[in-house]
């Protein structure tokens, strides 16, 4: 149902944290791939992936990946970030909403968990990342946004999206102690 995309530094513990709450929704069936697009990945890293499974692409190899994912699907996050409890079954609501014709627009995004909600000046005063509530959209649009906008990371070729804010939560990007 969905193929989850990344862009993955050196950073594992990142990694590790979000890809726990995949593990369990590919046992539901609902991942059915990770795939980490290498922004200076390194060897701890690809130790991860490589026991995850993950694949690792280039940034210029995007637009293909998109075309060769195999969900029609994707799910785009930032390392750390990970979905809570119940998000899989949302994100199927949805999907089938839009095969339905009763949801638009088709691209949507989790709404953040209530400890990572804003303050009110805060909300003005700091921009979230546009994946950081992850973003769900279908193949074609994906396939669209790596062709007119290149090999930027995830979170620039989400930029300016219309999407839908589905009920499911995610928790934010942690900050990495010392």
């Amino acid at each position: 149902m969905l193929s989850v995309f990344m862009d993955s530094d050196r950073d594992d513990r990142q990694l590790a944290v979000s890809l726990s709450p995949l593990v369990s929704a590919a046992v539901e069936g609902v991942v059915r791939e990770v795939v980490l697009v290498d922004r200076g990945v390194g060897a701890a890293v690809r130790e991860v992936a490589d026991y995850c499974g993950c694949a690792i692409v280039t940034p210029g190899d995007l637009e293909h990946a998109f075309k060769t994912a195999r969900s029609d699907w994707l799910f785009f996050m930032e390392p750390g970030s990970r979905p809570e409890i119940g998000w899989t079954r949302t994100v199927a609501d949805h999907i089938e909403a839009v095969r339905q014709g009763r949801a638009s627009p088709e691209a949507a995004r989790l709404k953040p968990a209530p400890a990572d909600r804003p303050g009110f000046l805060r909300r003005f005063r700091d921009r979230p990342s546009p994946i950081a509530q992850g973003l769900l959209l279908k193949k074609p649009q994906a396939v669209g946004l790596a062709k007119q906008r290149g090999a930027q990371p995830l979170a620039d070729l989400a930029k300016g999206l219309a999407t839908r804010r589905l009920q499911a939560e995610m928790r934010a990007k942690f900050a990495p102690g010392p």
